[in-house]
């Protein structure tokens, strides 16, 4: 740093510190500091804000806040940098109190780095209150101009769910204003209101406008086709990235990763983490979670110990899915042992997410008793998820006692969720107490509970067919009961027995023909007569496939010897054969 003779005086420090953050050493930073110290510098208000700044980027807000505190004097970078420090390390309530403070000082006012950051900080945790307030006082200064402030007061309305407050201020900025920022932060906006198609067609109209899309851009577009399950949109999009030049982006591998596992194809999925030079976590986390969402829990293990013996260290969700995996093809003793290992060995604190996975792991196993201790065990209050698990345990083990018990808990945590009052009304139906049924079910008129109805769809040229149960709107109905009638023929005649368990809310006589006018089924028959032969078919349902349509599908596949995909509101099921990826553990 230094030549003998020539001493680097506070100009040198506070660019060199800046280079100490960016790359996140924390101990070349501290050297730094000790140098300042030595020299007298300590007191300049810009070593001491590049100081603070160095500290929040290596995340010892602690430390930050100590060099913040003993500065003689203050001006509106020391401030900044403590509230973009609070914002990078997710101190928001506290970056909104400084913001405060800055607005209490006579000297000097906030600039378009406070309000930018701050309403990030207020779009995090949904502040929308206090995000209008800020909103207010940029305006009264003039900066709404301003396309830095503008994009952060976008995302803070998109955030906090006033999409067309957004989607007002983006339209306000008129084409020639629009930077690639601003598009991204109107298609994120879409995400987060789940209008996916839109943030699908924002992708192809900034191309339109002349923007060169980014990777984040990229990555939204993917994000928002996977959530459509739209394998076509997905693959074009995927087309575009490489023609970019963004084939090697390890951001946008993880996000098309996740697309091609959600729209059913988990071999383009593994296709394309084969081709990354260095996959990072994201991208094994992608591929595990795909594994794991398609019921291939032997691959998601093996996959998770090839990252380990490569040196990657995994995070929260990675033990989600490797959890979730263990439970889902039964390795009771597995779990244990990597639920175990999060903290001790990875210095990882479960959450919620991974309890919720242990008590599955723990119930699909049958062990409802040692399930609920784990529960009673919990460091951490049990959340709707972990009691969740419990009563989907309770419903496939036909545990009423426990299940009636669970399901009360329930409708305090989420009484507004539909499945819990269906599961136990469904429970109370098999062990022949309809009394108790149609009182579950009246308590959900009575707090205005209403179940989602069940649809599936399917894509054949390009156009989605959506279907309903007893559906007899579309153009073919004819054809598709014809179908319907041969698919039943030929799977009993290959041993299916109806499992009239399944139609719960049909009289006990229609019971076994209620069963063939399910959604999946309907739009099983149109795929075998709408899609050319051999061709997969592709099912999207928005609830839980049932037992019986899952056994129709085995047998099906092994019949017209073609792989049927249904993806249904928790996992991939893949029929070829006569079989099923799950092994019917499900």
């Amino acid at each position: 740093m230094r030549t003998a003779g020539v001493y680097p005086n506070h100009f040198t420090f506070s660019a060199v510190l800046p280079a100490c953050a960016s790359t996140s050493i924390l101990v070349h930073g501290q050297q730094m500091h000790c140098l300042i110290s030595k020299h007298g510098y300590e007191g300049y208000v810009f070593v001491g804000s590049a100081l603070v700044g160095m500290y929040a980027k290596c995340h010892d807000m602690g430390l930050a806040e100590k060099v913040f505190v003993a500065l003689p004097e203050r001006n509106i970078v020391s401030w900044n940098s403590m509230i973009v420090g609070c914002l990078l390390n997710s101190f928001h309530v506290k970056a909104l109190f400084l913001f405060r403070e800055v607005r209490r000082e006579d000297l000097f006012s906030p600039n378009q780095v406070s309000f930018s950051t701050v309403l990030s900080a207020s779009a995090n945790i949904r502040a929308l209150e206090f995000g209008k307030q800020v909103h207010g006082v940029v305006v009264k200064q003039g900066l709404l101009t301003l396309s830095y402030v503008k994009n952060s007061l976008m995302d803070m309305y998109f955030k906090c769910g006033l999409f067309d407050e957004g989607a007002l201020l983006f339209n306000s900025l008129g084409i020639e204003n629009r930077d690639v920022i601003a598009w991204n932060v109107m298609s994120m906006g879409c995400v987060y209101n789940e209008n996916f198609e839109e943030a699908c067609n924002y992708l192809w109209v900034m191309k339109r406008a002349g923007i060169s899309p980014d990777e984040a851009s990229y990555s939204t577009a993917l994000h928002a086709s996977a959530h459509l399950a739209a394998l076509d949109q997905g693959t074009l999009i995927h087309n575009q990235t490489i023609k970019s030049g963004f084939s090697t982006n390890t951001c946008i591998a993880s996000s098309l990763i996740t697309m091609y596992a959600k729209c059913g194809s988990l071999d383009d999925a593994c296709r394309v983490f084969e081709e990354i030079d260095n996959p990072n976590v994201v991208c094994w986390t992608a591929l595990i979670a795909a594994c794991q969402q398609h019921g291939n829990g032997n691959h998601v293990i093996k996959l998770f110990e090839k990252m380990l013996a490569d040196g990657l260290k995994p995070h929260y969700i990675t033990f989600v899915c490797v959890i979730s995996a263990c439970s889902h093809t039964g390795r009771v003793e597995e779990g244990h042992a990597y639920f175990n290992s999060m903290e001790k060995v990875h210095g990882i604190i479960p959450g919620h997410e991974h309890y919720a996975c242990m008590v599955d792991l723990l119930g699909r196993s049958g062990q409802l008793d040692e399930a609920r201790k784990f529960i009673a065990e919990m460091p951490i209050k049990p959340n709707a998820s972990v009691w969740g698990a419990l009563l989907g345990a309770c419903a496939k083990y036909g545990n009423l006692e426990m299940g009636s018990e669970v399901a009360g808990r329930l409708f305090e945590l989420e009484p507004d969720n539909p499945g819990n009052y269906i599961l136990l009304a469904n429970m109370n139906a098999h062990k022949g107490k309809l009394r108790e049924a149609d009182h579950v079910r009246r308590l959900m008129g009575i707090n205005r509970v209403r179940k989602e109805p069940g649809c599936s769809w399917i894509d054949v040229k390009n156009k989605s067919f959506v279907f309903t149960v007893h559906d007899k709107l579309h153009a073919r109905t004819d054809e598709i009961y014809e179908m319907l009638k041969k698919v039943k023929e030929l799977v009993t005649n290959k041993g299916y027995v109806p499992q009239t368990q399944f139609a719960v809310n049909s009289a006990e006589e229609l019971k076994e023909e209620s069963l063939w006018y399910h959604s999946e089924k309907i739009a099983l028959a149109f795929g075998l007569l709408a899609l050319p032969a051999g061709a997969p078919i592709r099912i999207k349902k928005n609830l839980r496939t049932c037992g019986d349509c899952h056994t129709v599908m085995m047998f099906a596949s092994e019949i017209w010897k073609r792989e049927i995909i249904v993806r249904d509101v928790n996992r991939f099921h893949h029929f070829r054969n006569g079989l099923c990826s799950c092994r019917d553990y499900w």
